[in-house]
C-alpha cells in the first residue's frame, strides 16, 4: 500500500480512537460556551430540541462512542452501561422541555468517554 492512501485511511490504534471520542465528546457536550452563565453545551442539546428526530440523531451518535470503545476491547460490562448511558438519555430526552432539560445535565457522552478512559488507562497499566 503506498503511503499516501495510508495516510488518508483512519487510526485503529488506541490513540487515534481516544482523539476521535474526546473531539465527538466535546462536540456533543461542550463546543459551544453560553455567555454570561458561563456553562457549555453541545449539539446533543440543541439537535435534542427538534421533536423525535433530534434525540434519534443524537443517540446514533452517542453509539459511535460504544462502537469505538467494544473496538478498542471494552468489556460487556462497559459496553452496557454505555448502551444504558445512551438509552437513559434518548427515552428521557424524547419527552418535551423536560427531556432537553435533562439532556442539559445528564451528558451520556461525557459519562461514556469516562467509562472509556477507565478502560484505556486500565489495559494501559
Amino acid at each position: 500500500m503506498n503511503r499516501a492512501l495510508a495516510s488518508r485511511l483512519p487510526r485503529t490504534d488506541a490513540a487515534s480512537a481516544r482523539m476521535r471520542v474526546q473531539g465527538l465528546e466535546h462536540v456533543l457536550e461542550s463546543a459551544i460556551r453560553i455567555p454570561g452563565l458561563g456553562t457549555r453545551i453541545g449539539l446533543d442539546a440543541l439537535i435534542g430540541l427538534v421533536p423525535g428526530v433530534g434525540d434519534a440523531a443524537m443517540a446514533a451518535m452517542g453509539l459511535y462512542l460504544v462502537w469505538e470503545a467494544r473496538n478498542l476491547g471494552a468489556s460487556r460490562l462497559t459496553l452496557a452501561r454505555m448502551v444504558g448511558n445512551v438509552g437513559i438519555d434518548a427515552l428521557i430526552g424524547s419527552v418535551p422541555v423536560a427531556g432537553d432539560v435533562f439532556d442539559f445535565f445528564f451528558r451520556s457522552n461525557s459519562r461514556n468517554l469516562k467509562l472509556l478512559r477507565r478502560h484505556l488507562n486500565s489495559a494501559s497499566a
